[in-house]
């Protein structure tokens, strides 16, 4: 079985001197529980910002170019309620997946004594981040711009400004899942919208406006706002409402492909305990996988029930780390590489950024 080179990843976590746990300041205090958590990225905030502008657009045309005009009230009191209950949902799980800790590792937890505490037996070793110089428990990765190792990180996502880990990953899938039946609901709005004043308001009512527009007869007219027919379709102009429409449909339509695509990747990830990141790296190293189901219900909080589509109900049990959860068999990596050599095991072990510590 052939090696995976990890250079490409790792050129600055394999320097010796980023190995030693004395180069590791002592971790600071533990936060004050309750504490927000915030990624102060310029990036991540335009794209957060960005995010609420659009659907706040959406809100903005669905409502007063679309809904607010007709005259066909129960159609606008269910559709308003409807968009307005799903993105105020899907804002609600924007805040939850930004403002989650997704998963830290204490920060500068990889010192001597910490080490020493774990009592380490042979044949066990410990994985060691040299950027934020912390001990990285089993699935962990670091994310650059977090500047933190994640439990469980599937990825960073720039618009939610966070990493989607272990503590998130469900208010991720509900924003993703949010916003695209948002997308789909103004879409069918949107063809309903156009066929409806293409046939009747815009190909007859909007001529007659301009002529009576044009040949008003009274002062006491002049002064009276114009009159619209019962089926009047927006207040605004019809060229200024075709271009809303068409820019609200251009949106719709990219953010229901986009987060789509986004929602099945994550509930494929779910259901295969295998996050992105390790799908990327390819990493074959034998691990007890969960159940799909089970897999599922620890995501997104217990059994099934309403609460799952909940962004304001947490993690029903959050697992707290244990000593044993940072140590790791050497014995799993040479059970998959029975073919290569004992030279080639400590290579790779080296190219893994392991802090190896044996009785003697």
């Amino acid at each position: 079985m052939m090696l995976i080179p990890a250079h490409h990843f790792r050129d600055i976590e394999r320097k010796p001197e980023y190995l030693q746990p004395e180069k590791c300041v002592p971790p600071p205090h533990p936060s004050p529980v309750g504490t927000m958590w915030f990624i102060r990225d310029g990036c991540g905030i335009a794209c957060a910002v960005v995010t609420w502008f659009l659907v706040l657009y959406a809100e903005f045309v669905v409502l007063f170019v679309m809904l607010i005009p007709s005259r066909d009230y129960v159609y606008s009191i269910i559709n308003g309620i409807m968009f307005n209950l799903l993105a105020f949902l899907a804002l609600a799980s924007h805040c939850r997946a930004m403002l989650t800790d997704p998963g830290a590792v204490p920060k500068g937890n990889a010192t001597k004594e910490f080490i020493e505490s774990l009592q380490l037996k042979p044949g066990q070793v410990v994985y060691k981040c040299p950027k934020c110089c912390s001990i990285k428990p089993d699935r962990a990765h670091h994310c650059s711009v977090c500047k933190r190792c994640i439990r469980k990180m599937d990825h960073h996502c720039p618009w939610v400004n966070n990493c989607v880990g272990e503590n998130n990953q469900k208010y991720f899938v509900l924003f993703t899942m949010y916003i695209a039946l948002i997308s789909l609901h103004a879409l069918i709005m949107v063809g309903f919208h156009f066929l409806h004043c293409f046939e009747e308001d815009w190909t007859t009512h909007g001529p007659i406006r301009e002529e009576t527009a044009g040949a008003q007869i009274s002062l006491h007219e002049k002064k009276q706002p114009l009159k619209v027919s019962s089926t009047e379709c927006s207040s605004f102009s019809p060229p200024t409402t075709v271009i809303l429409l068409i820019l609200l449909c251009f949106e719709g339509l990219l953010f229901l492909i986009f987060t789509s695509v986004m929602f099945g990747t994550q509930v494929h990830s779910i259901c295969t305990d295998e996050t992105g990141i390790e799908r990327l790296k390819r990493k074959h190293q034998p691990r007890e996988r969960t159940s799909s189901w089970k897999s599922v219900k620890e995501t997104f909080g217990g059994d099934f029930s309403l609460n799952w589509f909940n962004p304001f109900s947490g993690l029903r049990h959050p697992k707290p780390l244990s000593d044993s959860d940072w140590v790791r068999q050497v014995a799993s990596l040479s059970d998959t590489e029975n073919t290569e050599t004992t030279e080639e095991h400590s290579e790779q072990r080296k190219d893994e950024d392991s802090v190896e510590v044996i009785d003697e």
